[in-house]
């Protein structure tokens, strides 16, 4: 962890003395524009600003973490740090903070793409009035659970690491059993076992998020361990460790994805209500075309997603395989990524791609395969 750096221009006693005077947000925001290399807890920061709520300067800190302006992380205490969006946002609060006469001022600007923790970016969307990673944010501090549903590929899972650094997750499968979530006795060197507490006890205990990954292939039985964990109590047992209680933090949240076209994907009512937010991710064609996908190959896609809505094609080609075709094309070369397109299809579903592909882009195209020599 970084060690913070002196404030500019007067130092810790000066910043509070201008921050003293207008609006608390503008005022955390300098102070951290003044550390940029420092994550700072919440505690620190309002006692460097002389602001007289530690509630009040954690509410501003989740609204830049929100905006995009900060990161949030919990170890398990929360510290923020300034992102460069925010540093050049200068204190600005953001436009959905604003308000005049009662009216929400003009929508903020899309916030700086996120990295999430392969590496990648991931480029927030537009949500109703705001982004996609600052209605996630909310939905949590409100405690409103949300169902992420579309096709694979769509982008779920990485709007919820862009969303929530401290993010931890079940991969469901027809095989995930209740010591997934729970946890189980691992064997230790020298003989014996101890209990390891599972990823839905931990976000219990350091109030941090669950996603429930491909939740509906998860048999209900299972999936029965989460309905305590989110009622109104947030309260668990395990029997396997004596019956041990866990109750919830604040911070706790679930969230699922759900892959309504995967073979044995089952969305069962108990499960559906227990989200009270349901919503659909389709490919975000705009960002294929502004990241160099060409258009003839969006064309073929789209109208093979129309397909597919359509009961004509089993299987059609999203964001996650069109950012693929370009990582292909850029070391391999144009023909070679529309056959790898292609061939990443299902058996089922190839002559339709290729047939897209084809009428699309004038190319003949086959499913990549090794040559003779």
């Amino acid at each position: 962890m970084s060690t913070p750096t002196p404030p500019p221009t007067g130092g810790t006693d000066a910043t509070a003395a201008v921050g003293r005077r207008g609006s608390l947000y503008p005022r955390v925001a300098l102070y951290l524009a003044g550390q940029p290399d420092a994550v700072l807890k919440v505690g620190e920061i309002t006692r460097a600003i002389g602001a007289p709520s530690s509630g009040a300067v954690f509410e501003v800190l989740k609204k830049m973490a929100a905006a995009g302006h900060a990161t949030h992380v919990r170890d398990p205490h929360h510290r923020f740090q300034i992102t460069r969006a925010g540093i050049d946002a200068a204190g600005t609060m953001p436009a959905s903070q604003v308000r005049s006469g009662g009216r929400t001022g003009s929508r903020k600007p899309r916030p700086a793409p996120i990295a999430r923790p392969n590496g990648s970016l991931y480029y927030p969307r537009r949500l109703g009035t705001g982004w996609d990673v600052e209605v996630l944010n909310s939905l949590r501090t409100q405690k409103i659970p949300v169902l992420l549903y579309g096709p694979p590929g769509t982008g779920k899972t990485a709007m919820l690491e862009a969303a929530f650094p401290d993010l931890l997750t079940v991969a469901g499968t027809g095989d995930t059993v209740v010591d997934d979530f729970l946890g189980s006795y691992n064997p230790i060197p020298g003989g014996g076992y101890e209990f390891v507490h599972g990823p839905l006890v931990t976000a219990m205990r350091e109030g941090r998020p669950l996603l429930v990954d491909d939740a509906t292939l998860i048999p209900p039985r299972v999936l029965a361990v989460l309905y305590p964990a989110m009622d109104g109590r947030g309260v668990i047992t395990i029997p396997a460790h004596g019956n041990e209680h866990v109750q919830a933090v604040d911070g706790f949240y679930v969230c699922a994805g759900h892959n309504p076209g995967v073979h044995g994907a089952v969305l069962t009512e108990a499960l559906a209500s227990r989200f009270t937010m349901h919503l659909h991710v389709s490919t975000d064609w705009d960002l294929a075309r502004q990241l160099g996908v060409p258009k003839a190959v969006i064309e073929a896609a789209q109208d093979l997603n129309k397909d597919l809505t359509a009961g004509r094609v089993v299987w059609a080609p999203q964001l996650r395989e069109l950012l693929g075709f370009l990582k292909v094309r850029q070391q391999l070369g144009p023909a070679t990524a529309l056959a790898n397109l292609a061939g990443i299809a299902p058996e089922d579903a190839r002559d339709d791609v290729i047939a897209a592909l084809a009428r699309h882009t004038g190319a003949t195209v086959t499913a990549l395969a090794i040559g003779t020599r």
